[in-house]
């Protein structure tokens, strides 16, 4: 039996938004990023959506097993590079592209014994200040990867660190320090994250990396403002199982901390924090109940949300209600919650059945 919260993921959505990146970057190859199990989407059925895709890429060389156990056969990038010598040679075993942001997995590289090919990205820090090498560093370790006999191909890397802010010239700063860093190499790049794509073409380079607008999800602040035509892939959804009747001065869930003002009805629906529902989210938030806006009242709790359905007409056991998806967007949700769209996606917890569709 599966538990009433599900995540209803619809595999159309994700060639739609692959051609949207296709609209704003037509000269470039598209690495999908299928990291945390694709947002919480299913990498490998985010994977199998996606034949036209150039290459993917994931944080973890765990994240890229199940892929290439599933058949998956374009090009994987491990983001993080490998973290020791095993690590190395199964990456060489299972021809999966290699990020290189730090000395030591250079090292690994030239120590590494075989004829295996294997495509690396040089990782430079432009300005993230996370991970990869400083730009000064830039010519010493390319010409230490060129003496590398199982390197069959390097290619640049790096990462914006503001790009969903429209207004901020960091992003160009970025941008003009790694074309002076790397102006005498011909080396393919790559460079542009989601918000890169959409609101900053002069980064768009060789490769293009989408994340968070693969899931149809804005990167943006102000998402009301900016339609790109995205196709939300995930309905998170659950279902009513209670009704109570209140009056006024009823409160419902812990703390008491929201009171009726009148007399009216609350719906339990069966989905919490437990879920990856944030327990931050106040009094007020929108959920769909058969259709129809209703506010979620009071405390998130680990199992359960109140709803107050009093307008609703003919609530009942089992009835539909729907957390965020194509009707109620996904980023509405995350500012009430003072976070990000890529946190509410990663964080539905594995209990949250996921059921695919094509529609």
């Amino acid at each position: 039996m599966n538990p009433p919260a599900q995540a209803h993921i619809n595999l159309a959505a994700f060639p739609h938004n692959y051609q949207v990146i296709q609209q704003l970057a037509p000269e470039q190859k598209i690495m999908p990023v299928l990291k945390a199990n694709a947002y919480g989407h299913g990498s490998v059925q985010v994977a199998r959506a996606l034949p036209a895709a150039d290459a993917f890429c994931v944080a973890f060389m765990a994240e890229a097993l199940p892929l290439r156990d599933a058949g998956i056969t374009q090009p994987i990038t491990i983001l993080l590079g490998p973290q020791n010598a095993e690590e190395l040679a199964l990456a060489l075993e299972l021809q999966l592209d290699l990020v290189i942001h730090r000395l030591d997995q250079v090292v690994l590289l030239e120590n590494q014994v075989g004829e295996r090919p294997v495509v690396v990205w040089l990782k430079l820090n432009t300005g993230m200040n996370r991970l990869g090498f400083p730009v000064t560093s830039f010519a010493e370790i390319y010409q230490r990867l060129k003496g590398v006999t199982c390197v069959s191909e390097i290619r640049l890397f790096s990462h914006l660190a503001c790009a969903d802010e429209t207004d901020n010239d960091y992003t160009l700063e970025q941008s003009n320090l790694l074309d002076q860093s790397t102006a005498d190499s011909t080396a393919t790049v790559s460079l542009a994250n989601s918000a890169g794509i959409m609101a900053w073409p002069h980064t768009h380079r060789n490769w293009v990396r989408p994340g968070i607008m693969l899931y149809g999800a804005s990167p943006f602040s102000d998402w009301r403002e900016r339609d790109f035509g995205l196709k939300p892939a995930m309905t998170l959804k659950t279902s009513i199982i209670s009704l109570q009747d209140v009056k006024p001065g009823d409160r419902t869930g812990y703390g008491g901390t929201w009171v009726a003002e009148k007399t009216g009805q609350i719906a339990i629906a069966a989905i919490g924090y437990g879920d990856g529902y944030p327990r931050c989210l106040p009094s007020g938030t929108p959920v769909l109940v058969n259709g129809e806006r209703a506010p979620m009242v009071g405390r998130v709790s680990m199992d359960m949300i109140s709803i107050d359905v009093s307008h609703v007409p003919a609530v009942q056991i089992d009835d539909e209600v729907i957390l965020w998806g194509e009707q109620l967007p996904v980023e509405e949700i995350a500012e009430l919650a003072n976070t990000i769209p890529y946190e509410l996606f990663c964080s539905v917890n594995v209990r949250v059945h996921r059921i695919y569709s094509s529609t």
